[in-house]
C-alpha cells in the first residue's frame, strides 16, 4: 500500500536550529546565534510567558472560551466582526483554511516566485494546481499589479506577500486593490502580512471591509515572538460568516496559544522594542555589509553574496546561522534575520570576514 501520488509536492525547507547545528559542530548552543528563521530576537512577550505559566493547569479543557475571546479581541483591533477572524494553528493553518474554503480539485492558484513554499504546498494538499508569477531581481523584486496581472489566467486564488519573504518588498494597497478589481469575481486575493508589523505600509485589512474578494493573513510568530506556539489567523470577508465553522480543524488554536496571544496583544512595549530594533538592524546591515543588499520592510535582509551555500557554511563555522536562499531559487543570496544589536554586529563582522576571504 502506498500514499497518493505526491511527486508534484515540494518539501518545506526550514532554517536549521541552534541545537542541531551545535551538535554537528561539536559546540555548545550558547556559542552560536541563529539568524535564519526570522524569529523575534527578544523572544516571546513577557506577558505571554506569564499567561502560559498561569494557564498551564487548564490545558485539560478545550479552548472554547479563549478562542472566542481572542477572536473578539482581534476583531476589535481590526474593526471587523469576530466571525471574520479565522484563528488557526499558525499562519500555515490559516492558509489551509482558505484553501479548504476556496479550492475544488483541479482549481489553479497563482503564487510568487521566489516565495514562501507553503502557498503551493497548501494548494496541492487540497488538490489544486499551481502557477507562478516571477519577481525580478532586475526590478529589486518589486511587487506591482502589472507583474501579477500579466501572469494571471483566471486562477481561483492569487497569493501576495507584503512584506515578501525572502526579499522584504511590499505591495502598496492601491496595487492590491487594482489586482482584486482586475481579476475575476470568483478569484480570491490572499495577502500574507506575516511581517506586517515591521512594514511602513497600511494593512490590506482595510480592503476586506470594502470587498468580498480579499482575505488577509496575520501571525503571532514574528513581532509577538510566539512562533513555537503556532498561532495565526486570517481576516476574511463578512459574507463568509458561516464558512469557518464548516472547514476549521476543531480547536486548532490551543488554549495556551490563545491565552498567550491575548496577553501578547497587551504588551505594546515588547512589540515596540522589537520593531525599533529591527529598523536599526536593517539600516545597520545595509550600511555595514560589504555586499549588495535589498531594501526590506521585514525583520530580515536579503544579501547578494555570490555562492550562498558556501557563504552560509562558512558563517556556520563562525557561529552564525543564516538562511541559504537556494531553496527559494536564489543561489547567490543569503537572508539574515535582524537580531539584537550585539547579534547583528557579530553577524555583519563574520559575513564581512567570510566575503573578504573568498
Amino acid at each position: 500500500m502506498q500514499p497518493r501520488d505526491l511527486s508534484a509536492h515540494v518539501e518545506y525547507v526550514a532554517g536549521r536550529g541552534i541545537e542541531e547545528v551545535a551538535r554537528e559542530l561539536g559546540r555548545e548552543p550558547d556559542e552560536l546565534i541563529k539568524l535564519a528563521s526570522n524569529e523575534n530576537a527578544f523572544g516571546p512577550s513577557p506577558k505571554a510567558v506569564e499567561a502560559i505559566r498561569d494557564r498551564a493547569a487548564s490545558v485539560h479543557s478545550y479552548p472554547k472560551a479563549s478562542h472566542a475571546d481572542l477572536a473578539e479581541r482581534l476583531a476589535e483591533r481590526w474593526a471587523v466582526d469576530p466571525e471574520q477572524v479565522w484563528l488557526a494553528n499558525g499562519g500555515d493553518g490559516a492558509l489551509d483554511y482558505l484553501a479548504r474554503a476556496m479550492l475544488e480539485p483541479g482549481d489553479e492558484v497563482l503564487v510568487p516566485a521566489p516565495g514562501f513554499a507553503y502557498y503551493e504546498m497548501s494548494a496541492r494538499y487540497h488538490h489544486g494546481t499551481v502557477n507562478e508569477y516571477q519577481l525580478s531581481k532586475d526590478d529589486e523584486f518589486a511587487q506591482t499589479a502589472d507583474t501579477v496581472l500579466s501572469a494571471y489566467d483566471g486562477e481561483r486564488i492569487v497569493y501576495l506577500t507584503s512584506p515578501h519573504n525572502p526579499t522584504g518588498t511590499v505591495v502598496a494597497p492601491a496595487e492590491i486593490e487594482r489586482i482584486a478589481a482586475e481579476t475575476d469575481e470568483e478569484t480570491l486575493v490572499v495577502v500574507d502580512e506575516a511581517y506586517g508589523e515591521f512594514a511602513d505600509v497600511d494593512s490590506a485589512i482595510e480592503l476586506v471591509e470594502q470587498r468580498d474578494d480579499v482575505a488577509v493573513l496575520r501571525t503571532f510568530s514574528k513581532a509577538y515572538g510566539l512562533a513555537g506556539l503556532r498561532l495565526g489567523y486570517a481576516v476574511t470577508p463578512s459574507e463568509w460568516a458561516d464558512a469557518y465553522a464548516r472547514i476549521n480543524t476543531p480547536f486548532a488554536a490551543s488554549e495556551i496559544a490563545c491565552r498567550a496571544g491575548l496577553a501578547a496583544l497587551d504588551d505594546d512595549a515588547h512589540v515596540e522594542k522589537t520593531v525599533e530594533t529591527v529598523e536599526w538592524a536593517r539600516s545597520y546591515i545595509d550600511d555595514a555589509v560589504e555586499a549588495p543588499t535589498y531594501d526590506s520592510q521585514g525583520n530580515f535582509v536579503l544579501i547578494e553574496v555570490g555562492d550562498a551555500s558556501g557563504v552560509a557554511e562558512a558563517l556556520k563555522h563562525k557561529g552564525v546561522i543564516v538562511r541559504d536562499c537556494t531553496s527559494f531559487g536564489l543561489d547567490d543570496c543569503i537572508r539574515v534575520t535582524c537580531g539584537t544589536k550585539p547579534e547583528t554586529r557579530r553577524a555583519v563582522d563574520a559575513l564581512n570576514e567570510v566575503l573578504a576571504a573568498r
